[in-house]
């Protein structure tokens, strides 16, 4: 058992370490000069991104911040099924890419490099979602994508999607441990969100296209 608590404390570290790398921040850094969270709504991801520095730059942060969450759940996948020494069961398996998929969500979030500030966390749980269940996730992506089209609002399109990704994992008949990180994850981004969700209700919320200046 003191093993199997070693082995899950590695992966939680390697996975928080890797949400922490702070995407959008390092690329306003590098390519402007300045820091994204002086600008917009303040945060780290692609959203924001997109707002300050446009959309080739955005595809890029959404991309690693997917990468992120994907590669948090892959190490536990891969390390699971190639080093038999682990002697981890496939049921534990399953709680520890869901442990490893939170701390990388945490880290994106509360990145150690930035004073324990990021994004919002939706790109990395993405990520995650997708190594786990691919159905369920672009089932999500269609979601989003639908309801972006309808109101051109980000912040709208990912909690609508977080709802359903959550309906289609008990639907679908996911593994328990997947459905309760579906739950914690669309909480803590709910949570990320909440005044995003005031601004909704205000009708006072961005839409896609409305760029801030970064001059």
């Amino acid at each position: 058992m003191s093993d199997l608590f070693l082995i899950n404390g590695a992966f939680l570290f390697i996975a928080y370490l890797l949400g922490s790398i702070p995407t959008g921040f390092l690329v306003g850094y590098w390519l402007e000069n300045i820091d994204i969270r002086n600008y917009g709504s303040s945060s780290t991801g692609a959203t924001n991104v997109l707002r300050v520095l446009g959309t080739k730059v955005a595809v890029a942060v959404l991309a690693v911040d997917l990468l992120k969450g994907a590669i948090a759940v892959g190490l536990v996948k891969v390390a699971v099924a190639e080093l038999p020494s682990l002697a981890v069961s496939q049921h534990w398996a399953a709680w520890l890419a869901v442990f490893s998929a939170l701390a990388a969500v945490f880290g994106h979030s509360k990145s150690i490099w930035l004073g324990f500030s990021g994004g919002k966390s939706v790109a990395t749980s993405l990520g995650a979602l997708l190594m786990m269940t691919l159905n369920v996730a672009l089932a999500g992506v269609a979601v989003f994508g639908v309801t972006l089209a309808a109101s051109r609002m980000v912040s709208l399109s990912s909690l609508m999607s977080a709802i359903a990704i959550n309906i289609l994992m008990i639907a679908f008949g996911e593994p328990v441990p997947y459905i309760i990180f579906a739950v914690c994850a669309a909480l803590y981004v709910f949570w990320r969100h909440r005044n995003n969700v005031e601004r909704i209700l205000a009708g006072t919320e961005p839409k896609i296209g409305q760029k801030v200046s970064h001059e």
